[in-house]
């Protein structure tokens, strides 16, 4: 069922159509570790119809309430109407950020991302003194804290970085034969974090002579600010990243995206977020065309699992977790295992379809305990595969589920499917 923009963000009526049938309850990821109707789909949507109608303050309680949800967007799969849920959540809570202010260290993460040259020094700061408060797993690109703070606890996992970010450490301009050319948008994560996504892209590109353009002026896609609240950063780097793919679309292929949430950012919440903005709002579906993730655009625009066919089988077992922006957001979930399945054996854990409990920004900071929640089930799940690698096109599911795995002792390793692409065409 689409729905319209008027549909989508009129609170009252979409409260109106909610039957109340509850199908929302069992898939919902916040109730399922915290089982209160309140903090439920229905709860949700009853609540923001309230505020519309001017029945309900916006107080510190409902505040709480609205930053409760993950995003996960599994009640709107779940909803026989489909109420865009995820969507009123997103732009209540630019309302919130507006009465309550942005914590000062959301704001100052939010300013890196609105300038690269910001982001590169602070990370390259960052890798410098790493070592001094973290204990690095270079194995696996993560890091635990040496000491106990708020947030960064001694047992729990972050991504580690690297000295020079994936788009420092190429030319923009890649030449691989000159028949084919296609860009390439990296994410924030994969840039400064998990840099052997990129490297395994390009290898990729590389054995199919498909040149590639890294497009090195792209700014985040802001998906961070947007579950947030802070609807200036994310008008900001929208429009700076549009501006800058009309530039240069006209001369590639494809825009491709090897992250499950950059890439729904750009292709589907860009055009979300411009609901009020007509020119940027056309602007944003032109350029959605051109966007796909980067196992689906290989899957269907390349020779690539022809070729992984030709390759050595590997022995490696690997499961598969559909990042909620992948399966339920753009319907990308077979792509990466018909690439994956050409040279290792899939075993899919009971319920690859549950989210992983990442829930952005606030989710990972203020609201911790709710993520570390969710992350327990799914641990579980992984383990119970008896799989070596799990495989996920989506670098906040890699932090979550690392995480997730190193609390529950699971030697299971997580690796992006493009990157267990490339270790196939090595073979």
């Amino acid at each position: 069922m689409v729905k319209k923009a008027e549909d989508i963000f009129n609170f009252s009526e979409t409260a109106d159509d909610c039957v109340k049938c509850g199908k929302c309850i069992p898939v919902c990821t916040i109730h399922g570790v915290n089982a209160d109707e309140v903090t439920s789909p229905r709860g949700f949507i009853d609540l923001l119809g309230a505020y519309k109608r001017g029945h309900l303050e916006l107080d510190t309680t409902a505040k709480d309430i609205f930053e409760s949800c993950f995003l996960c967007t599994n009640c709107v799969d779940a909803c026989p109407k489909a109420l865009p849920v995820d969507m009123i959540i997103e732009q209540v809570r630019s309302d919130i950020a507006q009465k309550f202010g942005i914590a000062w260290y959301k704001r100052a993460f939010f300013m890196l991302l609105r300038h690269r040259w910001m982001n590169d020094l602070a990370f390259k700061l960052g890798w410098t003194f790493q070592s001094c408060g973290f204990k690095i797993k270079a194995e696996i690109d993560s890091m635990n804290s040496r000491f106990s703070l708020p947030i960064l606890k001694t047992d729990r996992l972050l991504p580690s970085l690297r000295k020079t970010s994936f788009l420092n450490s190429h030319k923009e301009n890649i030449d691989n034969g000159g028949k084919r050319k296609v860009a390439v948008f990296i994410g924030c994560l994969a840039n400064y974090n998990y840099v052997d996504i990129g490297n395994s892209l390009l290898e990729i590109l590389e054995a199919l002579e498909i040149d590639a353009f890294l497009a090195k002026s792209q700014k985040c896609c802001s998906a961070p600010a947007y579950f947030t609240g802070d609807f200036d950063t994310v008008d900001a780097n929208a429009k700076f990243n549009i501006r800058y793919f009309e530039e240069f679309m006209g001369d590639v292929e494809a825009i491709i995206v090897p992250e499950a949430t950059c890439s729904a950012m750009l292709k589907i919440d860009y055009e979300h977020f411009f609901h009020d903005q007509p020119e940027w709002k056309a602007r944003a579906k032109v350029v959605k065309d051109k966007i796909f993730m980067a196992t689906e655009w290989l899957q269907h625009h390349t020779h690539l699992e022809t070729l992984l066919a030709s390759k050595k089988k590997n022995t490696k077992i690997v499961t598969y977790h559909d990042p909620c922006h992948a399966r339920k957001m753009q319907g990308v979930h077979q792509e990466p295992r018909n690439l994956i399945s050409q040279n290792y054996k899939i075993v899919e854990m009971s319920d690859p379809n549950v989210c992983c409990g990442f829930g952005g920004v606030t989710m990972q900071s203020e609201k911790y305990h709710f993520a570390k929640a969710a992350g327990v089930p799914k641990a579980a799940m992984i383990e119970k595969t008896g799989a070596e690698i799990v495989s996920a096109e989506c670098s906040a599911c890699r932090m979550q589920i690392n995480a997730s795995m190193n609390y529950a002792d699971v030697k299971t390793v997580f690796k992006n499917p493009i990157e267990l692409i490339a270790e196939a065409l090595r073979a």
